[in-house]
């Protein structure tokens, strides 16, 4: 779901090489890593929708976050600190 979300701006603008930059980025980063949606993670991103009423683009990344043990998850959206699964982190607390 990131790089879907990364990838439209860029694409809209009809620039490809900085949506070439952000795949780079994103999928061959040493502290990144991406992750299929598996069953699981589709089982596990309903259950975080139907708690905590959130949409399903955040449920499936935080449910791959928790499936791939990430300790922390970094986002814009304040909403999501409701979620108690794991540390939900918005850029307003690191600023």
């Amino acid at each position: 779901m990131t790089l879907l979300e990364v990838l439209v701006h860029p694409y809209r603008c009809g620039d490809k090489d900085l949506a070439e930059k952000y795949r780079e980025i994103l999928l061959y980063s040493d502290n990144l890593s991406t992750f299929p949606v598996s069953n699981e993670v589709a089982d596990k991103s309903a259950e975080l929708r139907a708690k905590y009423r959130i949409r399903t683009p955040d449920a499936i990344q935080i449910a791959t976050a928790l499936h791939g043990e990430a300790s922390t998850f970094l986002t814009n959206d304040k909403n999501l600190k409701k979620v108690e699964e794991i540390d939900i982190i918005t850029l307003f607390d690191i600023e």
